[in-house]
């Protein structure tokens, strides 16, 4: 892909996020009908792998928009390959895949010098159509899995926290979490007005600690009001996002009044969603680890 076709794709994915948040609407606080389609991660349908990053949010806002019934995506090509097609006149969703590659001559070069190998940032579109856009597939494909119940999803965040071993406790009036002495602290649940509301905000305050010193290792220098500090809510806010869709809790909103910082960073810097995604995902996938540990 040439330089002007990655701009373009970053640009047209930051302009309908903006767009979102100027009507009031947070794409990763559960955008689509719940009484039509599942809460959980948007998945591809043919490997199981669920979708990461940037592609998160463009999948749910376009099941929200299109009122789709379900979160599993194929390409045109998986859809033909399980016996289905999909149906005339329908028109896919662009998502996109990041990544590096190291060109032959650079590594050639970096291993005559004795030198790292300076690798280059690539970005690749590619079409999918959501499940119900196909027809003619085995049901095996069609069946959408089961919802899980949300009593015991709630006491997998439980499990989560214990088994991530963090300093995480319980008190005070305020949740946060301090960078330094490496802590999360959340008032008690009787605090809340509604109880899960404890669970979100823990998976919060979690998404900060994820990115602490001695973890992923994000940058928290960010004083209160800076811009700095207003991505690391955004990260914090789309990995607790991120983590209650994946346990099938309902995602919420913590952090609103972010929303005008929000909007300023991405209209100074088209990739910066691209990249808060991308660190949401891998601290979502990095708490979730020790809730599978623990089960």
């Amino acid at each position: 892909m040439n330089k002007p076709d990655r701009q373009s794709l970053y640009g047209e994915v930051t302009a309908r996020i903006i767009a979102e948040l100027e009507e009031g609407r947070l794409p990763w606080v559960q955008p689509w009908d719940s009484s039509r389609c599942p809460c959980m991660m948007p998945c591809n349908a043919a490997s199981g792998r669920a979708y990461s990053g940037i592609n998160i949010l463009i999948l749910w806002c376009e099941a929200a928009e299109r009122q789709f019934t379900s979160q599993r995506w194929l390409t045109y090509r998986q859809a033909v390959a399980a016996g289905g097609n999909v149906r005339r006149g329908e028109k896919g969703t662009v998502v996109c895949y990041a990544d590096r590659f190291t060109p032959k001559d650079e590594a050639e070069n970096a291993a005559a010098g004795d030198r790292e190998a300076r690798t280059i940032a690539f970005l690749k579109r590619f079409v999918v159509f959501n499940l119900d856009q196909v027809e003619g597939l085995p049901e095996r494909l069609m069946t959408e899995p089961g919802v899980p119940d949300p009593v015991i999803q709630i006491a997998e965040v439980d499990r989560l926290i214990a088994a991530s071993g963090a300093d995480f406790r319980i008190g005070g009036d305020e949740a946060f979490y301090s960078p330094a002495p490496d802590y999360v602290q959340v008032p008690p649940q009787a605090a809340f007005h509604d109880p899960i509301n404890w669970f979100r905000t823990a998976l919060h305050e979690m998404g900060h600690w994820a990115g602490g010193k001695a973890r992923l290792n994000r940058d928290m220098s960010g004083k209160f009001g800076s811009a700095q500090y207003a991505r690391e809510e955004l990260v914090a806010e789309m990995t607790a996002a991120f983590s209650c869709a994946s346990l099938g809790i309902q995602p919420t909103v913590r952090h609103s009044d972010y929303l005008g910082t929000w909007l300023e960073v991405m209209r100074a810097d088209e990739k910066a969603i691209f990249r808060a995604a991308s660190a949401a995902s891998k601290a979502a996938d990095f708490l979730l680890t020790f809730a599978e540990d623990a089960a």
